[in-house]
């Protein structure tokens, strides 16, 4: 990302820092409920500590890998050879939203949980350690990262989680169609607008009204704020929650009115 990039992100970020509301702004039960119960819960589960000490040692790795990047391209390096350190730093969700994974998950209680972008595999984790009775697909398209991502899950002693290698332009369809009605979508890879509509369209053909599609860096560049806008406008869409790193995506038929908000997080 260029230093012009990162000014313009640092520019909206303060300009959503300032103007996003919290419980007080909303009228909808179920987002008081969310930001209440959710948002603003400070509980550090036991899982915590094993995920942040595994982040902890991938951090300080001093081994590298071959990267194959099907995506949006490295934030960081061009080139194929990327340290495990450098793929942790800045690929790796921030423990944050990981542990905000992990509420979520407790708190809607999704059995059949999808990611696009496994990287290294902690977000994973987050979600697996949440629900270890629910299944957690994970789709990489980098071999040798979900390879690396496989000894991180084996680290935790993760037996919930389903992994799939390769393109998601190819291996998304036949996961879905594997999964049925997926309670919950983490989108985080290939960070375009074009792609991030096709994945969208395509988990719209499977998701319920209880379903949560989670996008990621929905502020990154214009291309993926246009992305979002797309999103938020659907038919389908009844309610979304813009936590600035990612967007919340609900099909529910109880909200009678479509409503958008932006909540500090």
């Amino acid at each position: 990302m260029s230093l012009a990039q990162q000014y313009r992100l640092a520019t909206k970020y303060i300009r959503y820092y300032f103007t996003s509301g919290n419980r007080h702004d909303v009228h909808s039960p179920f987002v008081f409920s969310l930001i209440e119960d959710v948002l603003l819960d400070k509980t550090r589960h036991a899982a915590f500590g094993e995920i942040e000490q595994l982040r902890k040692q991938l951090l300080a790795s001093t081994e590298t890998l071959q990267v194959t990047d099907l995506g949006a391209g490295s934030l960081i390096s061009s080139g194929n050879e990327r340290k495990v350190s450098d793929i942790t730093r800045y690929a790796a969700k921030q423990p944050k939203f990981g542990q905000l994974f992990y509420r979520l998950v407790q708190y809607l209680q999704p059995k059949q949980l999808l990611e696009l972008g496994t990287s290294m595999g902690l977000s994973t984790a987050y979600m697996a350690k949440a629900a270890p009775d629910a299944r957690v697909y994970t789709i990489e398209g980098c071999p040798n990262i979900a390879a690396r991502a496989r000894k991180n899950f084996d680290t935790l002693q993760l037996d919930n989680i389903t992994q799939v290698t390769g393109n998601f332009d190819t291996v998304l369809p036949d996961v879905l169609r594997q999964i049925q009605r997926p309670d919950w979508v983490y989108i985080d890879g290939n960070h375009r607008k074009e792609p991030t509509l096709a994945y969208f369209e395509q988990c719209l053909q499977y998701v319920h009204e209880y379903s949560l599609l989670i996008f990621d860096d929905i502020h990154w560049t214009p291309d993926m704020e246009a992305a979002w806008h797309t999103i938020q406008e659907h038919p389908q869409v009844t309610m979304t929650i813009d936590l600035f790193f990612i967007g919340l995506v609900f099909f529910r038929k109880d909200f009678k009115v479509k409503q958008h908000f932006t909540l500090k997080y």
